[in-house]
């Protein structure tokens, strides 16, 4: 509660905290993917999370005003076998009954070459939350369908999924989980 509480609260105010050279993106699922693979015995298992939502605040003045957040309904999950969807859900991993949503929000943006970025942030899952850095790459601005600006991106991190209370399985599901995120977003007018 305290997670959705924070996040419905960071939904209001950021907007209003805009600098006037920032320009607020907002996440299009229809073209972007949340997706993630994870070592079973000696191969890797890929997954996709089909319901997420965010919005960027991009500021191409100065990177330190970017704000990123996100949040992904845990129960979309999809690794295209309903069994393994089913147990994810239950409380050996995800326990999306009392923990239905992940989230992410940046608390920092540092430039490491030209559209490349470091975006430290907060990751939510399960009600625990642990610093993550992602390396965000912009693939660049300009004009979609319909005349929309829009904005390409796509980032990567791999977290130790142990660090938020997620055990079962040791020696059969791997501890590191790599995540991989394919963004496009639209200007907010």
């Amino acid at each position: 509660m305290k997670t959705t509480l924070s996040f419905i609260l960071a939904s209001i105010i950021l907007p209003a905290m805009a600098t006037a050279t920032q320009e607020t993106y907002r996440i299009d699922p229809v073209h972007s993917g949340v997706s993630f693979s994870v070592r079973h015995f000696f191969t890797k298992v890929p997954g996709s999370f089909g319901s997420f939502s965010g919005e960027l605040l991009f500021d191409k003045d100065d990177i330190t005003n970017n704000v990123a957040k996100a949040e992904i309904e845990v129960s979309s999950v999809n690794t295209h076998n309903a069994d393994r969807d089913k147990h994810l859900m239950n409380d050996d991993f995800f326990s999306t009954d009392r923990f239905p949503k992940m989230t992410f929000q940046s608390t920092s943006w540092k430039e490491v070459s030209e559209d490349q970025f470091e975006v430290e942030g907060k990751l939510t899952i399960r009600d625990v939350t642990k610093p993550v850095t992602l390396d965000v790459r912009l693939l660049g601005f300009g004009e979609g369908m319909g005349g929309k600006q829009i904005s390409g991106w796509d980032a990567s991190v791999t977290i130790d999924r142990r660090d938020w209370g997620i055990t079962y399985g040791q020696g059969v599901v791997g501890n590191d989980v790599e995540i991989m995120l394919n963004i496009q977003a639209h200007l907010v007018p």
